[in-house]
């Protein structure tokens, strides 16, 4: 099966191509547009994937996009009502373009390619989505050289979840457990990189580097007053992993 992934519309948008269960082909679109993080749809990433593998997008057979607009639409709106009425604003300014294209993203992609390729809408490969921690999950697994493997993923947000943990068996992932926002390690990381003056899904890996300079002089304030943590977290994951050895 040749399928063609797609992530875009958030931060580094890329595309790869993917032959019987090979990578084959993958590129940033940032590498073609010389913009930092490129969030644009990836046509340029797209037509490099298709030539560096001289497969024409009329033998895709599967495209699929790296999360879940559905899931991620009903967490937007969920954590709207909870602040109601604040945040009206925000609410007001970001809804019009989920309802025009975001929250049916299939027809939005058939519209990019169609218009980019000249192909008719009817004549493309079955696009699908994906939720975005299994994403995660399957870029780490599946390029791997084991067959088994116990898979952690800790980002911002996904759809709902900011901390999954998986199995991964032979060709086959299963979901064992997850942490859904607005419980985030990775968004309290990004909070303290913009305090410390850095964008946000940017500059996370200058915090990174500079905190081996540092002193841990406010661990103990971040424990008391930021974090709640569970005991079970890590014991959890290695019951998994113990499985696996």
């Amino acid at each position: 099966m040749i399928i063609l992934g797609i992530a875009a519309f958030y931060h580094d948008s890329a595309a790869a191509l993917i032959v019987d269960g090979e990578i084959i082909a993958a590129a940033q679109e940032e590498r073609f547009t010389r913009k930092k993080h490129d969030k644009s749809f990836p046509i340029n990433a797209i037509k490099y994937c298709l030539e560096d593998s001289s497969i024409d997008l009329s033998k895709i057979e599967r495209i699929v996009f790296y999360d879940n607009p559905r899931k991620k639409f009903s967490r937007i709106i969920a954590t709207f009502i909870s602040y109601a009425p604040s945040g009206i604003s925000s609410f007001i300014k970001i809804i019009p373009s989920w309802i025009r294209w975001k929250l049916f993203i299939e027809n939005t992609i058939a519209k990019k390619l169609s218009n980019k390729f000249s192909i008719n809408k009817r004549d493309l490969p079955l696009i699908t989505t994906v939720e975005h921690h299994r994403s995660h999950a399957a870029s780490a697994f599946f390029p791997s050289p084991y067959e088994k493997s116990a898979v952690l993923c800790i980002d911002g947000v996904g759809d709902w979840a900011t901390t999954s943990a998986w199995m991964g068996k032979n060709n086959k992932l299963k979901p064992i457990w997850q942490i859904n926002f607005p419980h985030s390690l990775g968004l309290l990381y990004s909070a303290f990189t913009h305090y410390c003056g850095f964008k946000v899904n940017s500059g996370e890996y200058k915090l990174m580097g500079l905190a081996p300079y540092g002193k841990p002089v406010y661990v103990g304030m971040i424990k008391e007053n930021i974090i709640k943590g569970q005991d079970n977290f890590r014991g959890s994951f290695l019951k998994i992993a113990s499985k696996i050895l």
